[in-house]
């Protein structure tokens, strides 16, 4: 039984072929296009369940097929690119990426993000009420927040900014998603603001503060809500 089809999008050949064999030792179906005009009739036509998406493309440019798939369908896209800039991170995420990695990229961690890009579209189709990620806990109908079973108490904006963690869990959300999604602002000075409650759910939350292992910073770009064992909704 396939574990899903996945379109390939990318214009190199060996980059193609390495991902046809790795995605096909994890019992994907694999779609390939090595232009955005073929990506866009596979979108439309095959129905691929997840995109990998190279932005240098030989017909257009990876961002503007971007737009064109996020108006076509809902379906995960993570870009693999060499632009390793943080603001061309920044700018795919916001023009609706899921997740953004990096040429030269470890298997491993490719297979990590794709896990987590089609988790988190079937909590968004069927999403219940109650995350479970290791030690924490949060019923988003309650506005309950669990620690290994002892309630804990957030601020409004602490909370506001975990629920978004939560809702895209395991993706990246960049500081202008979570600056409009909680405090209706896009302002880069703004930025401070957000580090600050940051910091404060971290000591919250985090065994080691200093050292972050559920809500991981993504350099330049925003904060991760990783998924570590037993997560579930």
């Amino acid at each position: 039984m396939d574990a899903g089809r996945i379109l390939v999008v990318d214009d190199e050949v060996p980059i193609r072929r390495l991902l046809r064999t790795t995605l096909g030792a994890h019992r994907f179906e694999v779609l390939e296009a090595g232009n955005a005009a073929h990506a866009l009739q596979a979108v439309r036509e095959r129905g691929p369940d997840l995109v990998l998406l190279d932005l240098g493309l030989p017909d257009r440019d990876g961002l503007d097929l971007l737009r064109d798939i996020r108006a076509l369908s809902p379906v995960p896209v993570i870009v693999l690119s060499s632009r390793d800039g943080e603001a061309g991170k920044v700018q795919a995420l916001d023009e609706g990426a899921d997740d953004y990695v990096t040429k030269p990229f470890g298997a491993e961690e490719l297979m990590a993000r794709i896990r987590a890009a089609l988790r988190h579209r079937l909590q968004q189709q069927g999403a219940r009420p109650v995350y479970r990620n290791g030690r924490l806990a949060v019923d988003l109908v309650r506005r309950q927040v669990l620690l290994d079973d002892a309630e804990l108490h957030l601020s409004p904006k602490e909370y506001e900014i975990l629920q978004q963690l939560v809702l895209h869990a395991g993706k990246v959300l960049t500081h202008r998603h979570l600056l409009r999604a909680v405090w209706g602002s896009e302002l880069e000075a703004d930025v401070q603001y957000l580090r600050v409650y940051i910091r404060q759910l971290r000591a919250k939350l985090e065994a080691d503060p200093e050292r972050p292992a559920l809500i991981v910073t993504e350099p330049g770009v925003g904060y991760r809500l990783k998924e570590l064992q037993q997560t579930s909704w």
